[in-house]
């Protein structure tokens, strides 16, 4: 019963949604004969070899009106969007709520490694508004110093083990503001151990995938150091960009550090935008 409010607001948003996806749906259809009315002028501009004034505001006359018309199919998908996130914000909390009641997911580790993989590939693509920079956790751009992570989130915490330290990938449980540390469980199905650790110790993953199209700068370039999950773990390892995302779907190839290779590196291989990071800087004191 304590679910049946998100239950309710999930319904609700997922009518909000489907309007949304049938006004897009309209406008776009209203949009084409404005479109095809701009080709037939470009296609007339080149048959005659010139443009002359009268086709010259034709085409301006054209334009504005697409531009208008792309205006409202862009404003109804923003629409949509932001009710996709509200629903995965939803349901993300009734899987918190869940957890809390003690009802544990028992999953086995090769499903478990897939959703862990799509969790990765469905995070929202940031699309932003003319000259507006992209927000901090857009693909490699880092939190703010001040920033804390919710219940929920994944991040990458620092945990020692009988002989070394290591980044593993977590999910917040709980901020303690007082303490200024965070409860975070590990996320590998096997361990399943809760570990309280500071801020120093724990960098927030990406909530936006990044592309090169929209802005490059939240990627990181070619040859950079970094941090990243190494496939079919869940245990962060030094690595180095070889190819960086060319389309949305596109993942990094990282070439990990591997002392088993002539050259020191393994042979490239596929990781998520969410799953690589910056290498930590190391600070003097403890973490």
């Amino acid at each position: 019963m304590a679910a049946e409010p998100q239950a309710k607001a999930i319904q609700a948003n997922l009518k909000d949604l489907l309007k949304y996806i049938k006004k897009y749906d309209e406008f776009r259809r209203t949009s084409e004969p404005g479109i095809d009315m701009v080709n037939n002028l470009h296609d007339k501009v080149e048959a005659e070899e010139k443009l002359s004034a009268a086709n010259q505001a034709k085409l301006f006359k054209a334009y504005q009106q697409v531009i208008q018309d792309s205006e409202k199919e862009e404003e109804e998908l923003r629409k949509a969007l932001e009710k996709i996130y509200q629903i995965r914000r939803l349901r993300n909390e009734m899987r918190l709520a869940a957890r809390a009641a003690g009802n544990k997911e028992n999953i086995r580790r090769a499903a478990h490694m897939k959703m862990l993989a799509s969790s990765a590939q469905t995070i929202p693509l940031w699309v932003g508004r003319d000259g507006e920079e992209p927000p901090e956790l857009c693909g490699c751009i880092p939190a703010d110093s001040d920033y804390i992570a919710e219940p929920g989130d994944m991040v990458a915490a620092l945990v020692k083990s009988p002989e070394d330290e290591n980044w593993i990938l977590s999910e917040v449980v709980s901020y303690n503001s007082v303490t200024g540390k965070y409860d975070v469980d590990d996320i590998d199905e096997e361990q399943k151990d809760r570990h309280t650790l500071s801020k120093r110790r724990i960098i927030p993953l990406a909530r936006y995938k990044a592309s090169q199209e929209i802005c490059p700068e939240a990627l990181f370039d070619r040859g950079t150091v970094v941090m990243a999950i190494y496939p079919q773990t869940t245990c962060f390892y030094k690595g180095v960009i070889k190819e960086i995302p060319n389309a949305t779907t596109d993942e990094y190839e990282v070439l990990f550090e591997d002392p088993s290779y002539a050259d020191g590196y393994s042979p490239p291989l596929s990781v998520a935008q969410r799953y690589v990071i910056q290498v930590p800087e190391k600070k003097k004191g403890k973490l």
